[in-house]
C-alpha cells in the first residue's frame, strides 16, 4: 500500500519548490487535508491561504499566473469544481493561463462528511471547458507524475486527487503521453478503469482468470486529452469494453470513451460501471462497493458482457 494519494502530492510539492521559483501554492484554509501545508512552512513567502472562498482562491492564482507564476490551487474537488467554475471558465481556461487546480478529496474519497462533500460531477463540469485538461491519478505515484506533467503546460489543468492510500501500481513508462496504462494483458475483455478504481479492476482480472476469462487490464488517467491508441487495439482484439470510474455516468470517463468509440468507428460491447445518484455517509471502501467499485462487481459486469 502506498502513501495516501494526498500525501504524495504535498511531498511532491515540496520537492518541486525547491527547482521550480515559479511555483506558488494558494489554499482554501484546508492546508493540513490537503498537505500543502508542508510546502507553506518551507515557502512562506510562495503561500497563499486565501480562505473558505474558492471563487476569489482561483482569481488569485489567475493574477499570479499573469505575473509569471504558474500556481497550484488547492481545495477540495467539489467546492473547487462548482463554486469556482465562473473564475476557471472565463478567465483561466479562456486566457488559456498555466494555472494547476489540485481536487482533493474527489470522488466518494470524502466519504464520511456525506453527498454534500463527494465530488461526483466534478469531471463532467470541468471536461466541457475548451482548453482544459484533467487527470485523475490511480495511485500515489501517479498523482506526483500528474503534477509534473501540469507544470510543462502552458493552460490550465485539473488533477483529481484522492483522500485514502489505494495500492501502488506498476509505473509507467511515458506519463506525460497520455496514453493508457497497461496493467494486465488479456484476449477476452478490454477493462478501462479510471483513478483509483484501476487496483479493483486488477483484483478483478483474478477472480475472472478462475472462471477462465482473461481480461485486459488499463489505468487510464487521461481523461483530456483522451488518447485511443493504445486502448482502441485492445477493444479491437477484444471485442468487449467495461469502462470504470469513480464518477457519475453523464459527462465522465465513460461518457468521454463513448464519444471517441463513435468518433473511431469502434462498436465493442459495452458496459460502465459509474455512481448513480447521490451517495451518503458511510466508510469509504463500503460506500465504493455499495456502488460498484469493488473486484467482485466489476468481476461481475465483465462475465456478463461475455454471455
Amino acid at each position: 500500500m502506498s502513501l495516501a494519494m494526498r500525501e504524495a502530492f504535498g511531498n511532491k510539492l515540496l520537492e518541486l519548490g525547491a527547482t521550480h521559483p515559479e511555483l506558488v501554492v494558494l489554499d482554501a484554509d484546508v492546508s493540513s487535508s490537503t498537505k500543502s501545508k508542508m510546502f507553506g512552512t518551507k515557502y512562506p513567502d510562495r503561500f497563499f491561504n486565501v480562505g473558505v472562498a474558492e471563487a476569489n482562491l482561483v482569481d488569485v492564482a489567475n493574477g499570479l499566473a499573469t505575473c509569471g507564476y504558474h500556481p497550484v490551487v488547492n481545495a477540495f474537488s467539489v467546492f473547487l469544481s462548482l463554486k469556482s467554475l465562473d473564475q476557471i471558465r472565463n478567465v483561466s481556461a479562456y486566457n488559456g493561463l498555466p494555472v494547476i487546480l489540485a481536487g482533493a478529496y474527489g470522488g466518494l474519497s470524502d466519504s464520511f462528511d456525506g453527498a454534500s462533500h463527494q465530488a461526483i460531477e466534478d469531471i463532467a463540469i470541468l471536461r466541457s471547458i475548451p482548453g482544459m485538461e484533467i487527470i485523475v491519478p490511480s495511485d500515489a505515484r501517479q498523482a506526483e507524475l500528474a503534477l509534473e506533467y501540469a507544470l510543462t503546460r502552458k493552460g490550465p489543468v485539473y488533477i483529481r486527487l484522492n483522500r485514502n492510500a489505494m495500492p501502488d501500481l506498476p509505473e509507467p513508462d511515458d506519463f506525460g503521453s497520455g496514453r493508457a496504462v497497461l496493467l494486465k494483458k488479456g484476449r477476452d475483455i478490454t477493462i478501462a478503469a479510471n483513478g483509483i478504481t484501476a487496483s479493483f479492476a486488477v483484483s478483478a482480472a483474478e477472480i475472472l482468470a478462475s472462471r477462465g476469462i482473461d481480461a485486459e487490464v488499463f489505468s487510464v488517467p487521461f481523461v483530456k486529452p483522451l488518447r485511443m491508441d493504445v486502448l482502441g487495439k485492445s477493444i479491437r482484439k477484444t471485442g468487449k469494453l467495461l469502462t470504470v470510474e469513480e464518477h457519475v455516468f453523464d459527462g465522465g470517463f465513460a461518457g468521454a470513451i463513448s464519444e471517441k468509440l463513435m468518433m473511431g468507428n469502434l462498436r465493442p460491447m459495452f458496459d460502465a460501471i459509474t455512481i448513480r445518484g447521490f451517495a451518503e455517509s458511510g466508510p469509504y471502501i463500503d460506500l465504493l462497493a455499495k456502488y460498484g467499485i469493488s473486484a467482485e462487481s466489476i468481476a461481475e459486469k465483465a462475465a456478463a458482457l461475455m454471455t
